[in-house]
């Protein structure tokens, strides 16, 4: 009030949103199954929930057994576990910023036993765009390259009202520019001729291809996802190969949901039975 001696604290500054996670207790986590069931899926009961994206992008990946795939950003692993669902003798190499959640993705990992010499999946801690060099150690070439990069970057803005939960936030919130950081660092770690595939929202899509052409990846091809017959897709597969000089393809991309609600035969087939995505198969390097 006017002419009081009081004395009055001011309110703190909101602090500044940070994609860094600070030390809290891992929360309580349930049982579930991808593919159908032939995938135990466990993940954390609050906060953030796998998506379809990540089933959706494994779907997509071009490889062969006997190839290693990176993918950043890999949560608690559903995209790296349907991936080896899919192509028996294929290998994969996890980036999370997360510790709880790269150790929910281990958990996953040894509750889906694959029978191989040597480790088919691992999982490395680590926050983009600073990749920790031990990952060097676990790529399956001498100049350090994976045979495919595949991620599903955050892309909500920061601006926005952010999640309560932390790990939600983290997963899903993005500084200014993210994706186009995620993918310049990314370019970096796929050998020549390999892919590189990203789930974005459709707002993300000039920004990223053209991120994509400034760091020497070409033949680049847009595979919209239809939530429904007649509805714009908001999420959009983004496919490039390094080193590509092929020209520029939209795919006619797959229809999620029917007007009921149900999901497309097509998007069953993907989704419960583990097949690749329609037209991702039909040439070497996918597409």
């Amino acid at each position: 009030m006017s002419g009081s001696r009081k004395t009055v604290n001011p309110l703190q500054a909101p602090a500044p949103f940070s994609n860094t996670l600070p030390c809290i207790p891992p929360p309580r986590t349930e049982e579930g199954f991808l593919l159908g069931g032939r995938v135990r899926y466990d993940q954390f009961s609050d906060g953030y929930r796998t998506g379809l994206e990540p089933v959706l992008m494994a779907a997509s990946i071009p490889a062969r057994a006997g190839e290693t795939v990176l993918e950043a950003g890999c949560g608690a692993g559903a995209g790296l576990l349907c991936l080896c669902a899919r192509i028996p003798g294929v290998r994969g190499v996890g980036l999370e910023a997360d510790p709880a959640t790269a150790e929910l993705a281990r958990q996953n990992i040894r509750n889906n036993p694959i029978s191989t010499d040597r480790p088919a999946l691992q999982i490395v801690q680590g926050e983009l765009p600073h990749i920790p060099k031990s990952l060097r150690g676990l790529t399956p070439t001498v100049n350090g390259r994976f045979h495919h990069v595949m991620a599903n970057p955050p892309w909500h803005s920061p601006h926005g009202t952010p999640s309560p939960d932390l790990r939600r936030r983290l997963a899903l919130s993005a500084e200014s520019g993210l994706p186009e950081d995620w993918i310049r660092v990314l370019t970096k770690w796929v050998l020549p001729g390999g892919s590189l595939t990203f789930v974005l929202s459709t707002a993300s899509i000039e920004g990223a291809c053209q991120t994509l052409k400034e760091n020497g990846c070409g033949s680049i091809q847009l595979y919209p996802f239809w939530p429904r017959p007649g509805r714009e897709a908001k999420l959009v597969l983004v496919r490039a190969i390094h080193g590509g000089r092929g020209v520029f393809r939209l795919r006619s991309g797959l229809i999620l949901h029917e007007t009921d609600g149900r999901f497309t035969p097509a998007a069953e087939r993907v989704l419960r039975n583990g097949e690749a995505l329609p037209e991702s198969q039909t040439s070497p390097n996918g597409f």
